[in-house]
């Protein structure tokens, strides 16, 4: 559950800042593949991949990490 929500929200400011996946894995120095396990839900990302991500997207730690009690499909 929780690498699910991790995953719409890194998926949605991926997309909000302009980025692909490709272009995404790329600057993370990641596969594209690692990516899309993230996104999909399953893998929950490492917090070194975490901080990477908040730093190529410019955001901080608390803008992509899941409300507290965000409902999903559970």
């Amino acid at each position: 559950m929780e690498a699910e929500k991790w995953g719409r929200r890194i998926r949605a400011f991926r997309k909000l800042k302009g980025y692909t996946q490709e272009g995404f894995a790329k600057e993370l120095g990641v596969s594209i593949s690692v990516i899309g396990e993230i996104e999909r839900g399953n893998r929950m990302p490492e917090t070194q991949l975490i901080e990477q991500i908040i730093d190529v997207l410019h955001i901080s730690k608390n803008e992509l990490a899941p409300p507290e009690g965000e409902s999903g499909a559970e």
